[in-house]
């Protein structure tokens, strides 16, 4: 497990960042975690430094600005291939995710390349949710199995466990997702990739402290993305 390290992107995520950090250790103690911040003005990022400077399990990248929750990702995933990282794992600083997860999901990398935390599977669901916040969010997965083939449950979902040599194969230079839609690209390439893949239950928590980064242009965004993954996939690009 020493050779898991878990990204987490961050913007104006102070009154999560020091809870999650105590959760995720909490839940297993020995893998590493990193924190990318995008310059948040409320200092969530010098919070991070301070975890960083007394805890050397943790680790942090400052960026100039706001450049996309997917654009986060992909930053911080070069940087855990390239420090020799075995396993990745992908969560929320919200604590829409739940670090009593982390356990089974690494255990799970034994026989797969990715694990998804999906909400769609038996056992899993979400809280505190409103209808329509459910409706556009079954309505963006079904829009992904029917056009991109996809049969997972949960496509968008962003609490993932990879495999970093699965990572290598994807390129994460090719990635053009810089928002939320990363997350079906991320996984519909692997899926190209033939990469063993299992979905496992869990339970999505709505945020409980600051606000949601999601809006229209992100969801535009997404069937933008999906749209040009098909053309892609039509044409053997992908």
């Amino acid at each position: 497990m020493n050779k898991t390290i878990i990204v987490v992107p961050t913007f104006n995520e102070i009154g999560n960042i020091i809870v999650i950090y105590e959760k995720i250790f909490k839940a297993v103690e020995n893998l590493n975690l990193l924190i990318v911040d995008d310059n948040s003005p409320d200092g969530t990022g010098v919070a991070a430094d301070e975890l960083a400077k007394r805890d050397n399990r943790v680790f942090v990248i400052h960026r100039e600005k706001k450049l996309g929750l997917g654009s986060a990702y992909i930053h911080g995933m070069k940087y855990t291939i390239d420090k020799g990282f075995d396993f990745v794992v992908a969560m929320d600083a919200d604590l829409s995710h739940d670090p009593v997860n982390l356990p089974r999901m690494i255990e799970m990398m034994k026989d797969y390349d990715l694990v998804i935390g999906s909400r769609y599977v038996k056992d899993g669901g979400m809280v505190n949710w409103g209808a329509g916040r459910f409706f556009i969010s079954r309505l963006a997965n079904f829009f992904c199995k029917g056009m991109l083939g996809i049969k997972q449950e949960d496509c968008s979902g962003g609490y993932k466990c990879y495999r970093t040599e699965l990572l290598k194969k994807i390129d994460m230079n090719k990635i053009f997702s810089f928002g939320y839609s990363f997350q079906v690209e991320i996984l519909y390439r692997a899926l190209r990739l033939n990469a063993k893949v299992i979905e496992i239950p869990i339970v999505f928590v709505n945020r409980h402290e600051g606000k949601s980064k999601l809006s229209v242009s992100e969801l535009l965004q997404f069937g933008r993305t999906v749209c040009k993954l098909r053309w892609l996939a039509w044409f053997n690009q992908i």
